[in-house]
């Protein structure tokens, strides 16, 4: 399926988050097109370190609706999508990504062998960041799925308020510690079109070669 009922630039303006959703399904030919955009999303690399658990079952959405302190988006929307973000990844062998990589014309000899050291992340073990690494890898791809949902016509709720150990639980990997969960993102069909909460100037977020140790008064603000 290819069909897109919105630009990019008109999903990122579009895209709410949805706090209910109505008691309809989704076709699994969305579902489908959802995934196969999620999994183009980048990585470090191009690691791939995180997973998308799909959860349509009653019984798993109640799971994870108990693991998210009893928020009902799990309850109500078709499907949930968990982030698993996978800091071991790079320890293996991975050879699939090189040879992928190499037969399309992306990396050359050089970057392969560069690849294939995984310098960056024994770096990234000795500063203790291989964690976050991998969880804003899957952030990324939690992005994707949202903005992707927006053009296919699809709403969602990323969630980012959950018990960690239960949401493994209800995935099955409560025996995985060296894995982590980076969100949750329900998808379905709002039961209301959210208003826009708005966004402050883009002056007051966006600088010039250097952050601002004060924005308020960097652009022109005055606190009163």
């Amino acid at each position: 399926m290819k069909q897109q009922t919105l630009s990019v630039p008109a999903a990122i303006r579009a895209r709410r988050t949805t706090r209910h959703f109505q008691p309809a399904s989704i076709a699994p030919e969305l579902i489908d097109e959802l995934l196969d955009l999620a999994v183009q999303a980048p990585s470090a690399w191009n690691m791939q370190d995180r997973s998308i658990v799909v959860v349509t079952s009653e019984a798993g959405r109640q799971a994870l609706s108990k693991a998210a302190f009893g928020q009902p988006q799990p309850l109500e929307a078709p499907v949930v999508l968990v982030f698993v973000a996978d800091p071991t990844a790079w320890q293996d062998g991975n050879a699939d990504i090189a040879e992928l990589a190499g037969r399309n014309g992306a990396w050359n000899a050089e970057f392969t062998a560069m690849f294939n050291s995984r310098s960056e992340f024994h770096a990234l073990r000795e500063r203790g960041l291989l964690r976050e690494n991998a969880v804003k890898n899957a952030m990324i791809a939690a992005t994707y799925v949202m903005l992707a949902a927006t053009s296919l016509g699809l709403s969602s709720a990323p969630m980012n308020g959950w018990d960690p150990d239960l949401v493994k639980q209800a995935i099955g990997i409560g025996d995985r510690d060296e894995l982590a969960i980076a969100v949750l993102v329900a998808v379905g069909y709002s039961d209301a079109t959210p208003p826009h909460p708005g966004r402050r100037p883009r002056d007051r977020a966006v600088f010039t070669e250097q952050y601002a140790a004060d924005p308020l008064r960097a652009n022109g603000y005055r606190v009163g």
